[in-house]
């Protein structure tokens, strides 16, 4: 994550188009945003449009607006979301269900910087910086016809990729620490802390939801939970009695057989590599003797996973 910040934080000045990609609820819509905050158009409106939950009838009018007269029902020109983000940032999540006709009209406002209102015939200027995000294979679409290729290749020029929570467990105690604080606005918060043993199972999830279903189920806990901190009671027994059952992604046939796999051989390889960790108390060496591995590809399988040695040193190892 920390790349991926620096990755943003470099291009955000710039006027180029930025594809996300990403499971659904990693948090492209945060990354989008805060690619508006560091840009020098962080003063002007940032509009956020969710391609999918557009009936397709109404696409090119909710984006490009309309004239008086364009259709029927259309008693007065509308000004489209594209018009109403003129000088900040369009967000385009979900791109790859734009429909063709709208996927047409994109292309022509990308290559030009003008648009025309639906019915309309004046071409009118834009300045807008589009960040797009997807959690579908645009590459694959392409070569279903699903989505034009010369779109693709004007959006996918600056592309990020935000991992899945299953491989960020590292950064669970900051991203639980930053929700309780959004969910509970004013001082004092009233809860910021969670039981360890809450903690860990969190960090044993597989998190199918990502963020999304972490911000979920903190929500759902703070109304439950009567104490100053957030305990076992208020969660959802499966977050502790997953370990041993075949994980959810597992279990998805809405997956591709090659992506099943994948999340199989991470989820099992997370796994084993806790288990040894823990066994041998965090040390690299006697760790990656275990594995039958060295000790320079166990820190890379650890960065990957989010894993940190500290996180399985015993006690009596800290207070020596």
């Amino acid at each position: 994550m920390q790349e991926i910040l620096t990755k943003a934080g470099r291009v955000a000045p710039t006027r180029t188009t930025v594809l996300l990609t990403g499971e659904t609820g990693v948090g492209k819509t945060t990354v989008a945003r805060l690619i508006h905050d560091l840009s020098s158009r962080a003063d002007k409106p940032f509009v956020s449009i969710h391609c999918g939950a557009i009936p397709e009838s109404l696409v090119e009018s909710e984006l490009f607006g309309h004239e008086k007269g364009a259709f029927t029902g259309a008693t007065r020109q509308k000004p489209g979301r594209f018009e109403a983000a003129n000088g900040g940032t369009v967000f385009l999540d979900e791109v790859g269900t734009l429909p063709p006709s709208s996927q047409v009209k994109l292309l022509d406002v990308l290559q030009s910087r003008t648009f025309q209102r639906v019915g309309g015939t004046r071409d009118l200027e834009l300045d807008i910086r589009i960040v797009a995000a997807t959690n579908d294979d645009l590459e694959a679409l392409c070569r279903e016809g699903g989505f034009r290729k010369d779109l693709f290749y004007r959006i996918n020029v600056f592309t990020l990729e935000i991992p899945p929570l299953r491989q960020r467990q590292a950064d669970l105690p900051l991203l639980v620490d930053a929700l309780l604080r959004r969910l509970q606005p004013g001082e004092p918060a009233p809860v910021l802390e969670v039981a360890p043993e809450v903690l860990e199972a969190l960090r044993r999830y597989d998190w199918p939801g990502n963020v999304r279903e972490l911000e979920n189920l903190l929500e759902r806990a703070l109304i439950l939970e009567n104490g100053p901190y957030l305990t076992r009671e208020s969660f959802p027994a499966e977050i502790f009695d997953h370990q041993g059952v075949v994980p959810v992604t597992l279990l998805n046939a809405d997956l591709p057989l090659e992506e099943v796999r994948r999340h199989a051989v991470e989820e099992v390889e997370l796994a084993y590599l806790r288990r040894v960790l823990e066994r041998h108390h965090g040390r690299i060496d006697h760790s990656a003797a275990h594995a039958g591995i060295t000790t320079r590809q166990l820190h890379k399988l650890m960065t990957k996973h989010g894993l940190h040695k500290e996180d399985f040193k015993d006690q009596r190892d800290h207070e020596q």
